[in-house]
């Protein structure tokens, strides 16, 4: 998801309507039912992961002078805003600025890996994937040297999110920002990308080893954006996982300042693909008085998801949990 300055932000928005710990996730209460509003500050992009204590860590996007924040929860309904920043360092690829779109897993040795967006220094307002490794969740990460995916002809990459497969093989899922280098269009609605030709913006899938950070072989495209779909300009902030045999690869479509931007999902029975597409939204505008939902992340466990909406006035972008059941190849909020 591309940010913009506050400023422009205001000016945008004026006129608008993780896996968990896949070794010990913690257990979850009953708590009421549909969405609710986990934090009432701006923290777009959220991801989750849990650890063997009880404890839910969230991360989203820069903010409150942080490049990364995170919050924390014993109940995965009330959250508290930490007052700390996940990734305090940069790497040298990159300029140190408008990080987002976060996502943490953990590893077998006890370590967090962080896969996040970053500003490349040889292309300004495009992005990579970097990633850091921390021994604590909550952080500090420390960053690696290089990017784990920079297609920067491509317009970049950004949105990462890990996946840890039955068979215990890695895998980081991501967009292509191909939006970035688009042709043009209405700012409000169409990120950069509605007039002809088109820049595909397709997600993709890229097998680790072990450590999380270290590609194996070339990544594998699983999905794009089709008009034919119902599709907006874009497809982007992909979350993968795997329940009873069905893998579920969640994903936003339109631009995140449109009241179309929504949450999907597509599904497969293998993890490289073909994925196909519902093509109906699991979550839109007007549900649970939402405005523009997306950039969701459904947990391992299958049955909790994190996601952000315009609040405050369409000012901010709030995160809010939610209750989901998945079964056969449905996804349905509860």
């Amino acid at each position: 998801m591309r940010l913009v300055s506050s400023s422009t932000l205001s000016w945008l928005v004026g006129g608008l309507a993780v896996l968990p710990n896949a070794f010990s996730a913690p257990v979850l209460p009953k708590r009421a039912s549909n969405i609710q509003l986990g934090l009432s500050a701006d923290f777009p992009d959220p991801s989750i992961v849990g650890t063997s204590d009880g404890k839910w860590y969230a991360f989203g996007t820069n903010g409150t002078g942080r490049r990364i924040q995170v919050a924390e929860s014993h109940d995965f309904n009330s959250w508290t805003l930490l007052d700390l920043d996940a990734l305090p360092t940069f790497a040298p690829w990159e300029t140190g600025n408008d990080n987002y779109a976060p996502d943490v897993i953990q590893r077998k040795d006890g370590k967090f890996v962080m896969y996040y967006s970053g500003e490349a220094k040889s292309d300004l307002r495009h992005h990579c994937v970097g990633t850091a490794i921390s021994d604590k969740p909550a952080g500090p990460y420390i960053p690696s040297i290089t990017p784990l995916a920079c297609p920067l002809d491509q317009g970049g990459a950004i949105d990462p999110a890990g996946f840890i497969d039955t068979d215990s093989t890695r895998y980081v899922v991501y967009k292509v920002d191909g939006n970035s280098i688009g042709h043009g269009g209405t700012s409000l609605v169409e990120c950069n990308n509605s007039i002809e030709p088109l820049v595909a913006t397709p997600i993709m899938l890229q097998k680790v080893l072990e450590d999380g950070i270290t590609p194996i072989g070339n990544p594998v495209q699983i999905l794009d954006r089709n008009t034919a779909d119902g599709d907006g300009p874009l497809v982007e902030a992909p979350n993968l996982i795997f329940h009873d045999g069905i893998y579920f690869l969640f994903y936003s479509t339109h631009c995140y300042t449109d009241t179309a931007y929504d949450v999907r999902y597509a599904t497969s029975s293998s993890v490289a693909g073909p994925y196909t597409k519902n093509n109906l939204e699991l979550v839109k505008t007007g549900d649970f008085g939402l405005n523009s939902p997306g950039g969701a992340t459904v947990c391992g466990c299958g049955d909790r998801m994190v996601l952000h909406g315009w609040c405050n006035n369409h000012s901010e972008r709030c995160m809010y949990h939610a209750q989901l059941t998945l079964s056969g190849k449905r996804a349905m909020l509860v």
